[in-house]
């Protein structure tokens, strides 16, 4: 495939106006990087799109050539999607535009922005769209999946606020899919992943978010971890929804409100985002140190969009990554006894584990209104999270959050996840995150779309027979 691709490089760098990289190219190198220092992959073609008819051309080429296709918006996929040995590297990232319509609250935003840019865009006019926590990520790859965060138990997921997008289909076609128009392709594209082709634009529905929030780290050591979970469960369920809270197994932060003796222990925490002002925040946490004061506590009001950046530094570019997922209804006796035990045993100041609520806006959108990979009732998505600086430093940490995702499975919500937490490309996994019959509807799209599998570099849904 690789002198296939080398013999018509010439061909792909006329048909479009970005750039393509090949391996004899100086930026080849920093081309093929991806978020995930475990990932060294060696694409034959990195192909730099600027515009649609770039993306439509690559398809095509790849197609004709034979060449596995990968899509890279962010590269902040665990799995390493974004890359692909010896095939053609779509790379969109320069396609990053963000068009905000204040009155109508909304956004056009382009498949190759970051949620920095997004968030950054979004704020001028105190306006959000519901994303994840770490504002690096691509906006394409966390809202095809999914896309939780902050602001999920008050807007729904960041799929649940997509209005429309442009994609780019295997056979080349450019086709606008939304409620009004290709209504099964705008079903499947919000929870299906990048199994339908390159999205090049997204328009969210945006929502008023106050521009400072309230913001609380409250930290207890490990030995504490029964107690502030058993807390947790009780505490986090019953509060409204413009309060977040992320419980998480975490290594105290090296900064200067942690004391000295304290830096990077490993422990338990409550993230506390509160947006309906200081006094509902005041109450909350002060409900949280009447009755389990905790060892480290920092609060404080933050710009929004730096909260969004809050734990970029522990997710940086350049680390060693793996990780696991699963949704659990509620964090009974049993289950706590198995966090406990294998939060202990973690060993990388970096690895962690974050239980996100779920429920209030996210549980108002029904089970099949969109392609989303999990159920809609309250619950937790649970993220076991593997981070080492070196690739020798991984492998305990891999093989740690493996033994915890099995020991924890009888208290779950069954064998499957949220698509976006999966580092491996696991069938039975994908099946199950879906349902049977959600997946068959899955197929049938993908049959329409996609009927040779060309964008199967994701967690895959076969095209129906």
């Amino acid at each position: 495939m690789t002198q296939t691709a080398g013999g018509g490089i010439d061909e792909l760098r006329i048909a479009i106006d970005g750039v393509v990289v090949g391996p004899e190219d100086a930026a080849y190198d920093e081309a093929r990087r991806v978020w995930n220092a475990d990932i060294d992959r060696r694409p034959a073609l990195v192909a730099q799109c600027v515009s649609d008819s770039d993306v439509q051309a690559a398809v095509l080429f790849g197609v004709r050539n034979g060449l596995e296709i990968s899509i890279r918006g962010g590269a902040h996929s665990m799995s390493g999607a974004a890359v692909v040995d010896d095939g053609l590297m779509i790379d969109v990232s320069a396609m990053n535009a963000i068009t905000v319509d204040p009155q109508a609250k909304r956004a056009l935003v382009g498949g190759g922005a970051l949620l920095s840019q997004l968030d950054a865009a979004t704020a001028e006019y105190g306006l959000a769209a519901p994303a994840g926590m770490i504002s690096h990520t691509g906006v394409a790859g966390l809202t095809l999946g999914g896309g939780m965060g902050y602001l999920t138990r008050q807007f729904g997921l960041s799929l649940d606020n997509v209005l429309s997008v442009r994609i780019v289909t295997a056979d080349g076609r450019i086709l606008r899919a939304a409620a009004d128009e290709n209504p099964e392709l705008y079903w499947a594209v919000r929870g299906g992943g990048g199994n339908f082709g390159v999205v090049t634009e997204f328009k969210f529905q945006l929502h008023e978010v106050t521009p400072i929030v309230q913001y609380g780290l409250l930290w207890w050591d490990l030995d504490q971890g029964a107690e502030v979970l058993r807390f947790a469960r009780e505490l986090v369920p019953s509060l409204p929804r413009d309060v977040t809270v992320i419980i998480g197994v975490l290594n105290a932060p090296p900064a200067p409100f942690v004391p000295a003796e304290h830096q990077l222990k490993n422990g338990y925490a409550l993230v506390v985002v509160g947006f309906g002002g200081q006094e509902q925040f005041d109450e909350i946490v002060g409900r949280v140190r009447t009755t389990l004061p905790p060892t480290v506590e920092f609060t404080t009001p933050m710009p929004f969009v730096e909260v969004q950046k809050s734990i970029d530094e522990g997710n940086a570019w350049g680390f060693y990554c793996y990780d696991k997922g699963t949704y659990v209804e509620t964090l009974t006796d049993e289950a706590i006894d198995v966090i406990t035990e294998h939060a202990a045993r973690k060993v990388s100041p970096l690895s962690n584990i974050l239980f996100y609520r779920l429920d209030g806006a996210y549980s108002e959108i029904g089970d099949d209104d969109t392609a989303f990979g999990g159920g809609r009732s309250p619950r937790y998505a649970v993220f076991m999270v593997a981070i080492a600086p070196t690739a020798e430093g991984l492998s305990p940490e891999r093989a740690w959050v493996r033994a915890f995702w099995e020991a924890f499975q009888p208290y779950t919500l069954g064998n499957g996840s949220y698509i976006n937490a999966m580092a491996e490309f696991d069938t039975d996994r994908v099946r199950a995150s879906y349902g049977d019959k959600k997946y068959a509807r899955l197929q049938q799209i993908k049959a329409t779309y996609d009927p040779g599998n060309v964008f199967h570099r994701n967690m895959n849904i076969k095209p129906a027979d």
